[in-house]
């Protein structure tokens, strides 16, 4: 049975991809790492995700070899310009 992922995208990633979220099937034993591989796959805008983006799965801070687990929000964090 595959995985069912909510992925979340703020600011500059919602706004590039025209959405604030997706859903997306994934096999099972599918990592952080897997999904942004699926997403980047999809082509454009997809593809203009970073390859290793920052990511919270389930509102905690997650590596790309981080498992998924079905009904996981995932949400992709983008980089933040201060000064």
């Amino acid at each position: 049975m595959p995985l069912s992922i909510r992925a979340l995208f703020f600011a500059a990633y919602r706004d590039l991809l025209g959405t604030p979220r997706l859903d997306v099937d994934l096999p099972n034993g599918s990592t952080v790492a897997d999904l942004v591989l699926e997403l980047r796959g999809r082509g454009a805008p997809f593809d203009s995700l970073p390859t290793e983006p920052a990511v919270a799965v389930n509102r905690h801070y997650a590596l790309p070899s981080d498992p998924l687990q079905s009904g996981d929000e995932v949400a992709f964090i983008p980089p933040v310009a201060g000064g």
